[in-house]
């Protein structure tokens, strides 16, 4: 057996070793990348859902802020008219 022969079963070996190294890895990616894209539709899910919350609250909160302006507005004519008396 020459240097030759076993410098080829050397660089076989290796290369084995890195091509069994690089599936694995790809599997691995692989699956990262779907939690990924897991974790990403749950989030954009939540980011909806918020949405939804801020229109809803923004509706409610809007007429209220209305009505407290203009309750604080009347009070302070009352409050004006029983100082003027």
């Amino acid at each position: 057996m020459g240097a030759a022969e076993i410098l080829v079963i050397i660089l076989s070996i290796f290369l084995a070793l890195f091509l069994l190294l690089g599936i694995v890895l790809l599997v691995l990616l692989i699956r990262i990348t779907q939690q990924i894209k897991d974790v990403t539709e749950s989030a954009q899910r939540t980011v909806h859902s918020f949405e939804g919350l801020v229109k809803g609250v923004s509706k409610v909160t809007s007429p209220a802020i209305i009505g407290k302006i203009f309750l604080d507005q009347l009070k302070k004519m009352r409050e004006n008219k029983k100082k003027g008396e």
